[in-house]
């Protein structure tokens, strides 16, 4: 695969570059230029930190659309035993954009459930760049009732542009069959944690996104719509996608200081493709912690809870002139 870089990146590259230099040329004289690499050594690191711990929101957006970063299937077999893929909902086809079944984490029996996009042009489109279509949330649906029904706790993880809007998804519901998934979420009896991994974009990532913990990685984003959409919408051009990113506060920072998700997993510096092992860990600890917790509440307490959860998004308080 290409290697990609963006535009915020190219003078840690120069860095880089010239670091690369300088070991080759002390490959033929060794001690000649140690002091100079390990100076730029220091440099590439501090560069590394100034740059990747003040990212905007729309190069976090595209830190989370890197086509080397980690996606759910990658998860699933790197912390998850005895995983078996489930397909189809039944009732028209297999979407292969949404991946998921029963697996176990350490010891603990579960439901896992994600969207998937693909690697090469080939798995891209058999995924469809991860947009699912209305089979998607069926098959997602399908599996949780079976987790409801044999009392598995559910671990969604979502990385998605959105719904696949074609003609042939409108076709065969794509609205209806999120709309029910948001409301037999509400009604399942198991814990559920899900967690934003790259993009989570608009119903098509709240299609499975109904949850008791709600976690995202650190470069992930969560929006109602894509920057771009919001720009073509507001500006009539999606050139205007990164002050779109910066309005619509889609940041995981922004997010939890909105208490719209519960936790941020920390990613390696420059993001979750630079260290994908570390990245899984981290991931892993957050989803068990939770999961820890969520085991302790009695059934009846978490639906009213994961009901209050969401039933106060978008609360809004206001002070009243002179008070």
């Amino acid at each position: 695969m290409k290697t990609v870089h963006f535009d915020f990146e190219k003078p840690l590259l120069e860095l880089e570059k010239k670091l690369e230099q300088l070991r080759v040329r002390a490959k033929k004289h060794p001690g000649d230029s140690e002091g100079e690499m390990a100076r730029l050594e220091r440099l590439i690191d501090e560069k590394k930190r100034e740059i990747y711990d003040n990212l905007t929101p729309w190069q976090r957006v595209q830190t989370a659309r890197h086509p080397k970063r980690p996606y759910t299937l990658d998860y699933v077999h790197s912390f998850c035993e005895d995983f078996i893929e489930l397909h189809g909902d039944r009732r028209y086809g297999d979407d292969k954009a949404i991946v998921g079944g029963p697996a176990t984490i350490e010891g603990r029996k579960i439901m896992v459930i994600g969207h998937q996009k693909g690697r090469d042009t080939r798995e891209k489109l058999a995924r469809n760049f991860g947009s699912a279509h209305p089979e998607g949330y069926r098959k997602a649906l399908r599996l949780m009732w079976v987790a409801d029904k044999f009392g598995l706790p559910i671990l969604t993880l979502i990385d998605t542009p959105g719904a696949y809007p074609g003609i042939g998804a409108e076709e065969r519901h794509i609205a209806e069959a999120i709309a029910v998934n948001l409301r037999e979420m509400f009604n399942l009896r198991v814990p559920i944690v899900a967690v934003v991994i790259g993009e989570g974009g608009s119903g098509g990532a709240l299609g499975i996104g109904v949850a008791d913990r709600v976690l995202i990685l650190e470069n992930a984003y969560y929006s109602v719509i894509s920057p771009e959409g919001c720009a073509a919408i507001l500006w009539k051009d999606s050139a205007f996608a990164p002050q779109a990113a910066s309005a619509l506060r889609i940041s995981a920072k922004d997010l939890f200081d909105m208490s719209l998700v519960d936790e941020v997993i920390p990613e390696p510096l420059g993001g979750a493709h630079h260290d994908p092992d570390t990245t899984f860990l981290n991931t892993k600890n957050a989803i068990l912690k939770h999961f820890d917790a969520l085991a302790r509440i009695e059934p009846v307490e978490l639906l009213r809870q994961r009901y209050d959860k969401f039933r106060a998004f978008g609360e809004v308080a206001e002070e009243k002139n002179g008070a």
